[in-house]
């Protein structure tokens, strides 16, 4: 008889296509990109050529990163005071030289809570104004300022989770469940005005949301794939969207999840 948990140590190696300058001409904004998923997403962009500007709460993450993405612009910006999107954009609207004309709704929290009846009041509230109430109305005011500039071709992307693609009654799956309903009911009211509105669906990716370090193992039993995702790699299916290749492409929401939500764990 054998006793014990199976010492299981995996990694993963992706490929990372070669910058081809299919964002050149395009001004990014990515709102939470001085880490993680984000930070890889402003990294892939701007060696596609685009102009980016990266976003966020904390002014010391954002510094660094915008060393690491060669004196990359950023603005301290919290999603959660919608009071201040308008300023917001006017300001990246300045920083990027005008005419911004994709926005990346990545920025968001989990709580981890184990149950339903451990979410509390604050951390719902917490959890939805940032995942949800945040990139809602930064959505709207973006909408109206590619309109007032009149902008004539764009991309909204938001970055959901595979939480939301199965029920769920915690609020970082409902706020992401949400997003998705908000990504498909936008993409067709938009398209007429040449804005492009999609998701991406990642699984559990290594960030230090999800606490997994990218460098090291990553073993992940729940998902069928085994293991974590990287940020490079989804980042890669962050550019294609916002690229003019996938220009008949709006209202989809990707996972990156090697099929994890369809679940079948009987």
């Amino acid at each position: 008889m054998v006793k014990g948990t199976p010492n299981v140590r995996i990694t993963a190696n992706i490929v990372e296509t070669a910058p081809q300058n299919r964002l050149a001409g395009k001004k990014v904004i990515v709102t939470g990109g001085g880490r993680g998923l984000g930070f890889y997403i402003a990294r892939k962009c701007r060696q596609e050529g685009a102009s980016v500007l990266i976003a966020g709460r904390d002014e010391r993450v954002l510094q660094e990163a915008s060393q690491r993405l060669c004196d990359c612009p950023y603005l301290v910006f919290d999603v959660r005071r919608t009071a201040g999107i308008a300023a917001f954009l006017s300001e990246a609207d300045r920083l990027l030289g005008g005419r911004v004309d994709c926005l990346v709704n990545n920025a968001g929290i989990s709580l981890h809570e184990k149950s339903f009846a451990d979410v509390t009041e604050e951390g719902f509230d917490r959890q939805f104004d940032t995942n949800l109430k945040g990139p809602y109305f930064l959505t709207q005011t973006f909408i109206d300022y590619m309109n007032r500039e009149k902008i004539g071709q764009g991309n909204i992307l938001f970055i959901t989770s595979e939480r939301g693609l199965y029920c769920d009654d915690i609020p970082y799956g409902l706020t992401k469940a949400a997003i998705n309903s908000l990504t498909t009911g936008l993409a067709r009211r938009l398209i007429a005005q040449g804005i492009r509105v999609n998701a991406i669906a990642p699984g559990v990716t290594a960030s230090d949301m999800t606490g997994v370090d990218k460098n090291g193992n990553l073993y992940w039993p729940s998902s069928c794939a085994g293991r974590v995702f990287l940020p490079e790699e989804v980042a890669e299916v962050a550019a294609f969207l916002l690229s003019d290749v996938s220009m008949c492409i709006s209202g989809e929401i990707v996972p990156c999840n090697q099929g994890n939500h369809y679940r079948c764990d009987w």
